[in-house]
Formats: C-alpha cells, structure tokens, sequence
C-alpha cells in the first residue's frame, strides 16, 4: 500500500506536460495557492462530470487567489480528445507516472480490460496546497463514485484565507 501524504506535509514536487503546450509544476512554494485534481483519465464518465463540474468554477478558484490543475496518467493524445471532447479550457497535464501516482498516495488500479484502458490509472485525488508548498487539504479516493463537492472545496479554500484557518488532522494524539 502507498504511503498517504499527510496533511500538512510538503506537497511533493514535479513538472508535467500540458495539453496544447508547455508544462505545469506541481508543488512547491509559490505566490498562489494551487489546487490539483487527479482523474482517472478518459475512459472515466464520472471524471467527465467533474472536470465540467471543475470547469465552471475556475473562475471563481482564480479569484481566490488559486490555480487550478487537472492530471492523469493518461499518454496526450488521450488526454487531447479528451480536452476537446469535453469543451474545457482548464489546464489539463498528462503522462503522471505510476511512481508519481505512488508518490502522491493515489490508489492505482489495474483496467477491467483493454476497452477500458491500457495501462494501470490513478484513482481520483484532490489536493489543495497552500503558497508555502504544504497540503492544505488532502482527499484521496480509491473508487471514482467518491469525490469532494468542488462548491464546498471552494468555499473551504476561501474561509481557510480570510480566517487564517490552520491545517486540520495534524494531531499526532
């Protein structure tokens, strides 16, 4: 079993490349906050969901003074239809390896069968890192009928900025 990052560990570091050019960074201190979403990738109906779900709101994400990111360890050209498929403008990284995978404590499971996919894929996972690198909020599924409500995710983001509101489930009890 993968090790679960922590919550208010160091988010782990790497780059990604994006779809339509250039890459992304994932982690790390920054002036922003970041919030990354992990898809299963495109044999997934529900990620479609949510990704349109997450699309409406990066708007509102970037208001708040975050910037959003989608990933999955699908190879481009799956994750370019995808993209286009669904209409989304939000950035969209590929390519995240099983060692990443396991580096960012996602569930990683085998396809069903080859119309499902190719390769072993991610479960979903969400994690929002604050400027300083560290997870803030940390949520990781091994199923893809469990996700965080990216409204509440939203809200939580902006109450944790104007409240100064620490990191919960640090305990050590």
């Amino acid at each position: 079993m993968n090790a679960k990052i922590q919550a208010g560990a160091p988010m782990p570091e790497f780059d990604l490349p994006l779809v339509g050019g250039g890459s992304t960074h994932v982690g790390g201190a920054r002036d922003r906050w970041q919030l990354v979403i992990v898809y299963r990738g495109k044999h997934c109906p529900l990620c479609k969901k949510y990704l349109a779900k997450l699309e409406t709101l990066v708007p509102d994400f970037k208001a708040a003074n975050a910037d959003v990111v989608a990933l999955s360890g699908d190879p481009l050209e799956k994750a370019e239809a995808d993209k286009k498929d669904m209409g989304i403008t939000l950035p969209v990284a590929y390519g995240l390896s099983t060692a990443q995978m396991k580096t960012l404590g996602l569930y990683v499971s085998n396809p069903r069968s080859d119309a499902e996919t190719d390769r072993p894929f991610a479960e979903p996972g969400l994690f929002v890192v604050n400027p300083q690198g560290n997870v803030q909020i940390v949520d990781i599924s091994n199923a893809p009928f469990a996700r965080p409500d990216l409204d509440a995710i939203l809200r939580g983001v902006k109450l944790i900025q104007e409240k100064n509101y620490p990191i919960r489930g640090t305990a050590t009890v």
